[in-house]
């Protein structure tokens, strides 16, 4: 899993590649959480999903434990890059209704 970091004036960039599974999840969790909290009080958050060859249900978990962490702070987040397998996965999931699509 690869994760790369960009902050523009108000938005915090994730962005994503490789597999996001199970087995790549707790790291992607630390890292994209030392982000968050490093960079508290940004406008909003956008995750880009476009390097993402593939995920599993641990995908729709870490995006969720985000959007929790990111409520906290009162913080949007949202996705952008989604494939078209990510997407149909993502949308029923019904994650679009807590995490919208850039």
């Amino acid at each position: 899993m690869d994760i790369t970091v960009k902050r523009t004036s108000d938005t915090l960039y994730i962005y994503l590649g490789g597999e996001l599974d199970e087995h790549n999840a707790r790291a992607a969790r630390e890292r994209a959480d030392s982000e968050i909290d490093a960079h508290a009080g940004v406008g909003r958050v956008v995750i880009d999903l476009a390097g993402v060859r593939f995920m599993d249900s641990s995908a729709i978990g870490f995006l969720i434990g985000r959007y929790k962490k990111l409520k906290r702070y009162a913080t949007p987040l949202f996705l952008r890059g989604v494939g078209a397998a990510a997407d149909k996965v993502l949308s029923v999931s019904g994650i679009y209704t807590l995490i919208p699509k850039m």
